[in-house]
């Protein structure tokens, strides 16, 4: 059974955009990982400022070995060095209240991860 893992960050309307340049940065470091399935970064539309950070999983082991994994630590200390050369800083993870940053002072102001096991899903119907 496939798990949902979507970590919620709080990002204030004048860090959005280092955000998203954050993830676009990184892109492609979790799509090698075995049992990975999908990755969204959603952004709030209107009245809320939480994005959201979409991951399907075929399992939780899966999720926990990638979580645990050299690439998902690179993937970090990338992100980090990238910000630094940029004059940042590195953020300190994803606990609550220290948000998604790589950079001085985090681009999110907390930060929270929900857990989901997929019940149902529907795809469209093709022809």
């Amino acid at each position: 059974m496939s798990v949902v893992k979507i970590n919620v960050l709080t990002v204030s309307a004048e860090m959005r955009e280092e955000l998203e340049q954050r993830f676009a940065n990184r892109a492609g470091m979790v799509e090698a990982a075995d049992g990975f399935e999908w990755f969204e970064l959603l952004r709030p539309v209107e009245g809320t400022d939480r994005y959201m950070v979409y991951t399907r999983w075929r399992s939780e082991e899966d999720f926990q070995r990638w979580q645990s994994s050299r690439a998902f630590q690179s993937g970090h200390a990338q992100a980090a060095a990238e910000a630094g050369a940029q004059g940042h800083g590195h953020g300190q993870g994803h606990g609550p209240g220290q948000g998604h940053g790589h950079g001085q002072g985090p681009a999110a102001s907390a930060s929270e991860i929900w857990s989901f096991e997929v019940v149902q899903s529907a795809s469209p119907k093709r022809d």
